[in-house]
Parts: C-alpha cells; sequence; structure tokens
C-alpha cells in the first residue's frame, strides 16, 4: 500500500430530510479501519487517513453508508493537497470574509467547453459571479445561495455531479486536515 494520506470526503445530498449523523458514521468508519477519523456538522462531512486509492477509499465508504445509513448518494473525495490548492486558488478572495455566500462545488470531473458557456448565458444579468478553476466551481451570489437562480441550475447545466460547501465549511475542513495531519507525524 502507498504511504497514508489525508482526504476531504463529501457526501452530495445531505441536508433537509436527508441526514448522515455524524457520531454513527465517525464510529462505523474507524470501525472499518479508517484512520483517525473526523466528522464536521450534518451536511456529511469527514476527514480521515488511509493508504488505499481514492477509489478505493470512496467504494469502502460507500458501501459502509449504504449499509449501516441506507444513504446511496454520490461521495467525492479531494486529497488534502488538492484541498488546500483549492483554497489557496480562490478567485473571489476579497469574498472570503463573507464564508457562508461564498461556496466551493467540488465537481466530480472538469465540465465541457459548451456547458461551461450555457451557464455563463444563465448568469448574464444575474449579480451572481462564479468561476470553474479545474475541477472546482466558485460561487458568490451576493443575496445568498437560497435566493440565487443561478445555483439549482449549475448541476443541471454543467452536467456533472457537483457538492457545495460554503467558504467556513471549506476553511474548517482543510483546518482539520492540517490537524490530523500533525497528529501522525
Amino acid at each position: 500500500m502507498g504511504h497514508r494520506a489525508t482526504y476531504i470526503i463529501l457526501f452530495r445530498g445531505v441536508g433537509g430530510a436527508t441526514l448522515l449523523p455524524v457520531q454513527p458514521l465517525k464510529a462505523a468508519l474507524l470501525e472499518e479501519g479508517f484512520e483517525r477519523v473526523e466528522t464536521y456538522i450534518n451536511t456529511g462531512n469527514a476527514v480521515l487517513g488511509s493508504n488505499a486509492t481514492p477509489v478505493d477509499i470512496v467504494d469502502r465508504i460507500a458501501a459502509i453508508v449504504l449499509q449501516k445509513f441506507a444513504f446511496s448518494k454520490a461521495i467525492m473525495i479531494v486529497s488534502k493537497d488538492d484541498w488546500m490548492d483549492l483554497i489557496a486558488s480562490n478567485p473571489f478572495a476579497e469574498r472570503a470574509v463573507e464564508g457562508n455566500k461564498l461556496h466551493a462545488f467540488v465537481l466530480d470531473r472538469q465540465p465541457d467547453a459548451e456547458a461551461v458557456e450555457a451557464l455563463k448565458r444563465k448568469a448574464l444579468g444575474l449579480p451572481e459571479q462564479f468561476e470553474i478553476i479545474g475541477k472546482v466551481l466558485y460561487y458568490y451570489p451576493p443575496q445568498g445561495a437560497s435566493k440565487s437562480k443561478l445555483h439549482r441550475a449549475i448541476e443541471p447545466t454543467l452536467k456533472v455531479a457537483a457538492t457545495a460547501r460554503n467558504w467556513n465549511t471549506v476553511l474548517n475542513l482543510g483546518r482539520l486536515a492540517d490537524r490530523l495531519d500533525e497528529e501522525t507525524r
């Protein structure tokens, strides 16, 4: 196996009626042999250490949450290094103070150029701003995501699976990943 790496796990579609209880989730992942598992708030976030491949990690977690919590939505995985890049590459750095409004969407692949153009057309004349860098869409709706028309159009227009976290959560998951790394040194 490779060396142990720290990963951020994002569960898609958690919230509202779909909850992944964090304490039982953490216990279930530790039981399955993942190391240093931390969960963060009820929107389906975990940070853990593993020397398995990202694909293997996602497959194992998917099986666990299906079996234990009847949860079957997509799971995204981002290495700690990529997460730190995501934070450093924020094109709306001046909006980081509005941590509940600025969002990062983790995409499961880079969207096609045509799809990106389609989203740009939908954003014309709207106050929302977005920028895509690699497999991350940075999104800033000044009026707040819940009041934004573009927010719900992002996934269907880009035709990629995505999961969004607000900037406060993004930074907190980064800090959590840093802390877990330090504990193993």
